[in-house]
């Protein structure tokens, strides 16, 4: 499984406007309702109730908001950058910068927990990070991304 495979390039943000936690999760969700026709609230209630039982900012610099929708069909996978970075109430305290808000149906957690434990392997790889950092459009997220995961 590549998490390439799952992102659509629409679903890609390398400019995050947002300064806090809600709006980061609204800006990533909107290209996740466009896709799965999924209103966009719904969505959001998910991330949030996901969110109040422990924050997903996982430290270095990233957040994995995820969640699961009953009447979800697939996957959707949005990536996201804010180069200010966002308190996200990350547990080493630090911003996050790197985000990946990933939504799958509620009958897949066998995947949905593939994909997170993908993401997290990728994720704690330093140079990886700088690279994503430093990303000037979706097509170079899509790159940095597959070439990643095409080294193991």
């Amino acid at each position: 499984m590549h998490i390439h495979n799952f992102l659509n390039k629409e679903a890609v943000l390398v400019d995050l406007k947002s300064q806090n936690k809600q709006g980061i999760l609204k800006e990533l969700s909107e290209p996740v309702a466009r896709f799965s026709g999924i209103d966009q609230n719904d969505i959001l209630k998910v991330l949030m109730e996901r969110e109040h039982l422990g924050s997903t900012g996982i430290g270095n610099g990233i957040g994995i908001p995820h969640g699961k929708l009953r009447a979800l069909e697939s996957m959707v996978l949005a990536f996201g950058l804010s180069r200010k970075g966002v308190d996200f109430e990350s547990m080493d305290g630090r911003p996050a910068h790197i985000f990946f808000l990933l939504v799958t149906p509620e009958n897949s957690a066998g995947l949905h927990l593939k994909l997170l434990a993908q993401l997290s392997r990728i994720l704690k790889d330093d140079s990886f990070r700088k690279r994503l950092m430093n990303v000037c459009d979706s097509d170079e997220v899509i790159a940095i991304i597959r070439e990643k995961e095409g080294s193991f």
